[in-house]
């Protein structure tokens, strides 16, 4: 069976960090595995508390992985600290790990800061140059880009200048704030739109875990970049179209829409 590691926080409600993975992965047929950067007291409303790893507690979750289940492909997502960040590169290269998925959690789409500012310049010096896709939302690439991103043509001059800078592709998301849910995927010169439809659906908690985890899913069975966004993208929406409705706030997805059988009727 393939593998995947989800390195991130963890969310006790379940629609986001590395239970929203675990699921994904799981739907996505591999082995799902995880090492965990923090707790955190949240639900469908907000966080109301965040409790980090230590770096050597972390380094030890991610010796324990790599020395006995080697992972076929990396995910990483919310990282509060930069010397997390620190362990978590230093292990990826001592560790030779491949298909590598960085969702660069520095910017809530609202705008709102997620990450200090020495956080975010170790996360770009040392994380981003060792991956294979990144994916920020707008904020996150008018960060990375230090432009800001207005329309299609904005997103493709904003990855382009990613991709030059750290040497990954990017999968810069849309979002409603610059077009209806169409991604741009830039790699190597050359970009690819990747089009969503638009879901009536407020219960959104989790989208972004949820892609880069279904990604790297993907890479880890084998396929190729642009066909394990396409297949991600396809996953997530169908996830979105099952009309899970949970929780007071913003719920979760159903990431397990296609478990069916004996174990898995509803």
């Amino acid at each position: 069976m393939y593998t995947a590691l989800t390195i991130a926080g963890s969310d006790c409600s379940g629609g986001a960090g590395i239970q929203a993975d675990i699921k994904t992965m799981t739907a996505n047929g591999v082995y799902a595995m995880s090492a965990i950067t923090a707790l955190t007291a949240q639900n469908t409303t907000g966080v109301y508390g965040v409790l980090d790893s230590t770096p050597e507690f972390l380094a030890k979750q991610l010796d324990c992985i790599f020395t006995d289940i080697y992972p076929n492909a990396i995910k990483t997502g919310m990282v509060s600290k930069k010397e997390l960040i620190e362990v978590i590169a230093e292990k990826l290269i001592e560790y030779r790990a491949k298909n590598i998925v960085i969702d660069p959690v520095m910017v809530a789409t609202s705008g709102s800061k997620l990450l200090a500012d020495d956080a975010i310049d170790v996360l770009c010096s040392k994380l981003l140059p060792l991956a294979t896709v990144i994916t920020p939302n707008i904020p996150e690439a008018e960060v990375l880009s230090k432009m800001e991103i207005k329309n299609e043509d904005d997103m493709i001059k904003a990855s382009a200048k990613i991709n030059k800078e750290y040497g990954c592709a990017v999968l810069c998301k849309g979002g409603h704030s610059v077009n209806d849910a169409n991604d741009l995927l830039y790699k190597d010169g050359e970009y690819t739109w990747f089009k969503g439809k638009r879901i009536d659906n407020p219960n959104t908690h989790g989208t972004g875990c949820t892609l880069s985890s279904a990604i790297a899913s993907n890479l880890a069975k084998g396929y190729d970049l642009n066909t394990s966004v396409k297949n991600a993208k396809n996953y997530i929406s169908l996830a979105l179209a099952d009309g899970l409705n949970l929780g007071k706030g913003s719920g979760p997805m159903n990431h397990a829409f296609r478990i069916e059988g004996e174990f898995g009727d509803k």
